[in-house]
């Protein structure tokens, strides 16, 4: 099966598309990671992708097309792939079509005010990476190391904002493009882990 997961950032695509994954036994495919092992392999296209990188530009849709075709043509995508991350415009979506037949999207939504309120009460350990939600935080301190934690400048309310309002800005027109093709199926990313998990399962189900 040929999936692909949209959602804002904080929704918990990365969260449920490991246990999708291990579940189906496909592949997570996530942009940052196969841009980075192509620039690590050295290949025409990772090598394109870094001459971007280097100068601080936004890697072009035709470099980040070129990757993806790459990294699906490879033996363990082919019963099947998780794709997380990609396409985020209308074109990349239109450009996917060309080479990949998807079978579903789904779509984790959630609130913007719920996910300004999960990200801007992240707090993290800087010593050891543990992450905790100040609802359920007793002190300031972590729990397993004892240092002081820390707001992210990524978790900031204005910054998380930000992100929401670029992410609405892209991915609205790409919500609709699969929505009128029958492929899109909305699950609600507010509710527990584990419920959205079984929701997921459930809206993969019905087109197996």
């Amino acid at each position: 099966m040929n999936v692909i997961f949209l959602g804002p950032p904080g929704a918990g695509k990365g969260t449920q598309a490991v246990r999708v994954c291990e579940r189906l036994g496909i592949p997570q495919i996530s942009t940052g990671d196969i841009l980075r092992r192509a620039m690590k392999e050295k290949t025409p296209t990772g090598l394109a992708a870094k001459s971007y990188i280097d100068k601080g530009l936004l890697v072009p849709d035709d470099v980040v097309i070129d990757i993806v075709r790459e990294r699906l043509a490879q033996e363990d995508c082919k019963g099947g792939y998780l794709l997380d991350g990609f396409p985020r415009t209308v074109v990349q979506a239109q450009a996917l079509a060309q080479f990949a037949e998807i079978d579903i999207v789904i779509d984790i939504e959630v609130s913007d005010e719920a996910l300004i309120s999960r990200i801007s009460g992240r707090r993290v350990c800087p010593a050891c990476g543990a992450t905790y939600h100040v609802s359920r935080l007793e002190g300031t301190d972590c729990e397993k190391c004892g240092a002081a934690l820390i707001q992210r400048e990524d978790d900031q309310p204005e910054t998380v904002l930000s992100r929401l309002e670029v992410y609405h800005a892209q991915t609205a027109p790409l919500i609709d493009f699969y929505a009128q093709r029958g492929l899109l199926k909305r699950v609600d990313g507010a509710q527990a882990m584990d419920a959205c998990t079984e929701a997921i399962f459930a809206a993969l189900g019905e087109v197996k």
